[in-house]
């Protein structure tokens, strides 16, 4: 691991990583996260009962929109071309939904970023379409599971 923060030039000011010199190999990034709500919500999720439609299909659609997009909310974030983006929510307990996302691409730069935008983003997407029910959702456990490819290799997180 290294020790240096990799966005800073040698006088501390903030640039864009050069990844002209990493070689183009297969990356691969998991994440995850979830939103915690009543018990009552996550029914009328599941069952379909939301004035709103589909919350967890168009959850899907806007975490796929949130890794596509990182590279313009994240300011020193390559822009990465995409080969895959696969967004699984599931349910979890009576309260919970659990969303965990798999990017990949084949380029210099990893997508570890691009998982955890489209996790964050399909989270807000269920708050965004259930907060008249429930304003006192919260999202938590967002983080890395793992990363696969580039020089540093493979990495998987400590259950």
């Amino acid at each position: 691991m290294s020790d240096t923060l990799t966005h800073f030039d040698a006088r501390g000011q903030a640039h864009m990583v050069d990844v002209s010199a990493k070689s183009e190999t297969r990356r691969i990034a998991r994440a995850e996260g979830r939103i915690v709500m009543q018990p009552a919500t996550l029914k009328r999720i599941l069952t379909g009962d939301n004035r709103k439609g589909d919350v967890i299909g168009i959850a899907r659609i806007a975490a796929i929109q949130g890794a596509k997009r990182t590279a313009d909310l994240i300011p020193l974030c390559h822009p990465v071309p995409l080969t895959r983006v696969s967004a699984d929510f599931t349910a979890e307990g009576e309260d919970t939904v659990r969303c965990t996302v798999t990017a990949e691409t084949v380029g210099r730069t990893g997508v570890e970023m691009e998982a955890l935008t489209a996790v964050q983003v399909g989270l807000l997407t269920i708050y965004d379409m259930c907060k008249a029910v429930d304003k006192g959702m919260t999202m938590e456990g967002i983080r890395l599971l793992e990363k696969e490819g580039g020089k540093s290799g493979h990495w998987k997180a400590e259950c």
